[in-house]
């Protein structure tokens, strides 16, 4: 194996090792600070706390049959996959406080059912469309490398921080005023830049790939930039940060870099072990790739 590749996987041991500092809850519970649940994740939701979480970020498996760590999700009929979604995301309203957002990741087709089933309990604020430069092409298809984020509110009271997700563009046409000072950019490196509000169309992103010290061997892992701006934009520091779905621990591990309080449920053994060895190597590094001084940078590369 090439010494460039950084992909995180665990021996048999030490699977086991980090496992023992995940938690599995069978009764209500109060503190579900900074943990790691080792369950399914819908029998876990019942036993979790009233309005505990500020931001919930979740990416539950699309509606392919695909093979998790030895467990394989079935493609199921629109209908059923709708009834499945919905067995859990009605649980959701009574955990989150009043002015808590969700962010619900899918693929083009689970994003025809998403909205449908979380509309009956949330407010739809926006779809975000993000480039996945991955996949498989077909000779009667297009390449797919679309992929949607589905942004709901409990409330019309909801934090958005704009000033914290802007980006940093190269100026193309860089004005003057009357007296000949910039207008809305400035200059760095001989270049220069304007700060834009974003759109909810992504083109920034790369998804993880093996020499990027962030892969795991998780088959839908998510890129920590691509989190990192859900979490800037709809929470604050000290926040608790909530995902049903955290697979590799990608929404804990960059909610533990932006110093917020996360918790994440994962039934399968390897996949949470990887979980908590990443959130060990957050303690003592921060970095979040293609984000640098509170700036993302135009590619995570």
């Amino acid at each position: 194996m090439s010494g460039r590749n950084k992909t995180i996987s665990l021996s048999d041991d030490e699977v086991l090792n980090y496992c023992a500092e995940t938690k599995t809850i069978k009764s209500p519970v109060q503190n579900v600070d900074n943990t790691i649940l080792l369950q399914d994740s819908i029998e876990a939701l019942d036993f979790l706390p009233d309005s505990f979480a500020d931001l919930i970020i979740t990416d539950p498996p699309y509606n392919l049959t695909k093979n998790f760590a030895g467990s394989v999700f079935h493609e199921m009929k629109d209908s059923e996959y709708a009834d499945w979604l919905e067995s859990w995301i009605k649980k959701l309203p009574r955990l989150m406080k009043d002015n808590a957002s969700l962010y619900i990741c899918s693929d083009w087709k689970t994003s025809l059912i998403i909205p449908q089933i979380a509309g009956k309990y949330f407010l739809l604020q926006n779809r975000i469309s993000w480039e996945r430069e991955k996949g498989r092409s077909s000779a009667k298809n297009w390449k797919n490398c679309l992929e949607d984020i589905w942004f709901f509110t409990k409330s019309k009271n909801y934090k958005f921080n704009l000033e914290k997700v802007k980006i940093c563009k190269e100026v193309i046409a860089p004005y003057r005023n009357n007296l000949g000072e910039a207008k809305d950019w400035f200059e760095r490196d001989g270049k220069k830049y304007r700060m834009t509000s974003p759109s909810n169309i992504w083109t920034d992103i790369s998804v993880p790939f093996w020499s990027m010290p962030e892969n795991t061997i998780h088959p839908t892992q998510k890129p920590e930039k691509l989190i990192a701006k859900l979490i800037l934009a709809s929470s604050d520091e000290n926040d608790m940060v909530f995902d049903p779905f955290v697979g590799s621990g990608t929404t804990c591990v960059v909610a533990k870099k932006l110093n917020r309080h996360f918790l994440g449920i994962e039934k399968e053994a390897q996949y949470a072990a990887i979980s908590i060895k990443r959130l060990k190597d957050a303690e003592n590094n921060k970095k979040i790739q293609g984000f640098e001084n509170g700036i993302f940078k135009p590619r995570n590369l």
